[in-house]
């Protein structure tokens, strides 16, 4: 049976479509939400908003993160802003505007609605921070500054220094904190998700490990919520947390959920260079340094000299001769594969030519040290302490890695999944960036999705079924368990010779050559072949030590990888379908005769929606048709 895929958009113009649809919504009344139960899994800017805003509400939440604390969850490692329509500068903003450049950015491939929705929300956002005590930066005068991200000509993102991830994850914790102490949600940490449990076709509820006991706990609820994430961690390296992982939605789509657009990722084009194979991940140099830092590499081929004595007229500020309309603040798919092009031909930078300069001498001469040092100090911290060069006094060295992932599970206009009571918010679902997601709009995202839409999408959910009916001892929840035991057992039995992290880094490798920055038929179909035999290897040849009745690092890691080998089998197969370029999927076969993305807007101009059919079994591709009438389908153009 195929998916339904419902995207539930109201009717109407689509400046007052989320207007309609939250007074269409039904109601549940104070008194009645104290008898409904709601699982949250995830504690990020998506997941904690959404506790807190639902605990808020009158709800009974529990919420699940498996970190020690939701102040470690992944959303603290934004550095760059959270962009918003208020046009404080008066500069040309709008939310019209914020729509246009999120839909272009994402080339074309997102719903308008869902995109318009965010660009109405994003101003409820900063004034809720604000309200919160969330310090972001100010002009002399007091009111709120701004700067320009990848992908605007505008300055429409409001920052904290490079930490402003940390500041909002810090207010959405300290709202949900108040609710914890209040008794409306309470929190469970260091537990992990491991599967889904899903009754008379409505998710009921969770099964998860203690991850410093291993007990193996049910949890039964209405609705269940998942805020966790995106999974950039199928490439092995790459600048998201090692603790990140897809085993939350992976195990919905196995019970159910469509997965959107799988091979819609993303690769940041400001990350430190990688320096070894003894390195487990990469580091983020964030945007917002494109606003003042100069990206050129020498004229010359193979040029070693070091960058202070290259002269000015043998440096090519590449991006700004292509783009001379963007320059450095070019989306980030185009900034990534321009520097890719440069490093391919030889013009790279640093060991092996593996990198561009990132420069920041001009400004800091126009501006001065100390305005650079307030506005990203503790970035250039960050980089000194890693490579042991001073930015301040010569150019740093970048090179584009995996960052964020734009599919996950599909969602309709409610951010409910295909299977009722699922709903998904932030990077684990497909929803708003289309095959590109520009700077500074996934902290807007998840804030928007946590704090301003699943309140209501929640209740009317609600208000439509019976709270309850179901207990853990329930034959679905029994079952559910006992595969995640059965899971954990086959793990500890195997006793093979390879690390989990070994044949992790097979996956990243050959994702990374085959799905990466650039891919094409021949590369896709190498590897559909190899990876179900690193697949099969893992099963065969890991050595798991230790217990599941205990801590057990590597128990955890090895439940995530075996996803992992899943999930990079159906990211591939959906990059081999899409013959077409368009954002961060970039087939070599089809592009411009200048190496600019080329799509094909009459066989593509959908989403893929795959859907499981059991292990072993090729995946069903569903689409849904994406349909454009405030933004006309065009070629990018950011010259």
């Amino acid at each position: 049976m195929a998916l339904n895929l419902d995207s539930k958009i109201p009717s109407g113009p689509i400046e007052q479509k989320w207007d309609k649809a939250k007074f269409d919504m039904k109601l549940v009344n104070p008194s009645n939400k104290r008898k409904y139960n709601v699982i949250v899994v995830g504690s990020g800017l998506a997941g904690g908003a959404a506790a807190a805003s639902m605990g808020e509400l009158g709800y009974n939440v529990k919420c699940f993160c498996f970190q020690d604390s939701p102040r470690r969850a992944h959303s603290i490692a934004a550095q760059g802003g959270v962009n918003a329509a208020k046009s404080y500068p008066n500069d040309g903003d709008s939310i019209y505007r914020l729509f246009y450049d999120t839909i272009k950015g994402g080339d074309f491939r997102a719903r308008e609605a869902d995109v318009w929705r965010l660009a109405q929300v994003s101003n409820n956002i900063i004034d809720q921070c604000v309200a919160q005590g969330v310090p972001f930066a100010r002009e002399y005068g007091g009111v709120l500054a701004n700067r320009s991200f990848g992908g605007a000509q505008v300055s429409r993102t409001f920052y904290a220094r490079g930490q402003t991830g940390q500041q909002l994850l810090l207010g959405a914790y300290q709202a949900l904190e108040r609710q914890i102490d209040a008794g409306t949600v309470k929190m469970f940490y260091r537990s992990e998700m491991l599967d889904l449990i899903v009754i008379d076709g409505r998710a009921r509820g969770i099964i998860t490990r203690d991850l410093v006991t291993g007990a193996v706990d049910v949890h039964v609820a209405d609705a269940v919520v998942l805020g966790t994430g995106g999974y950039g961690n199928a490439f092995f390296l790459s600048t998201n947390a090692k603790g990140c992982n897809t085993t939350a939605i992976w195990r919905a789509y196995k019970k159910g959920a469509g997965f959107g657009n799988p091979c819609f990722t993303q690769i940041h084009p400001t990350c430190i260079p990688q320096s070894g194979d003894y390195q487990s991940k990469l580091t983020l140099m964030s945007e917002s340094l494109r606003n003042d830092g100069r990206i050129w590499v020498p004229k010359k081929k193979n040029d070693t000299r070091p960058a202070n004595t290259i002269p000015e007229d043998e440096r090519d500020y590449y991006l700004e001769r292509r783009y001379p309309a963007f320059g450095n603040l070019c989306p980030r798919d185009i900034a990534s594969r321009a520097a890719k092009i440069c490093c391919d031909e030889g013009y790279g930078v640093g060991p092996g030519g593996k990198g561009v300069y990132l420069d920041f001498a001009e400004s800091i001469g126009r501006l001065g040290r100390k305005t650079i040092e307030e506005r990203y100090g503790n970035l250039f911290e960050i980089y000194e302490r890693i490579t042991g060069d001073d930015p301040y006094a010569e150019p740093m060295r970048i090179y584009p890695a995996v960052h964020y992932t734009m599919g996950g599970l599909w969602v309709d206009y409610n951010l409910q999944s295909t299977i009722p009571g699922l709903f998904v918010l932030g990077e684990a679902n497909f929803s708003d960036h289309g095959a590109n997601r520009l700077g500074a709009s996934a902290l807007m995202q998840g804030l928007a999705d946590g704090y301003f839409v699943i309140p209501y999408t929640m209740g009317n959910y609600l208000a439509q079924v019976k709270p309850g009916g179901v207990d853990a001892n329930h034959p679905e929840c029994r079952a559910a368990k006992d595969a995640v035991d059965a899971r954990t057992k086959k793990f500890l039995s195997i006793q093979g010779k390879k690390t989990v992290d070994e044949i992790h880094r097979e996956l990243g490798k050959v994702m990374w050559e085959d799905c990466g920055m650039a891919r094409n038929a021949a590369g896709l179909d190498r590897a559909i072949k190899r990876i179900p035999e690193i697949r099969e290897e893992f099963w065969n040849n890991v050595k798991i030590p230790g217990s599941g009745a205990e801590l057990n690092q590597s128990l955890e890691r090895a439940g995530r990888v075996a996803d992992f080998l899943e999930l990079g089998e159906l990211m591939c197969r959906d990059a081999r379908t899409r013959e077409e370029s368009c954002g961060g999927h970039f087939r070599e076969e089809y592009q411009t005769p200048e190496g600019e993305a080329l799509r094909d807007d009459e066989k593509f101009c959908h989403a893929a929606v795959w859907e499981y059919q059991g292990d072993n079994k090729e995946p069903v591709r569903n689409i849904e048709p994406l349909a454009f009438e405030h933004v006309h389908l065009a070629q990018r153009n950011y010259k």
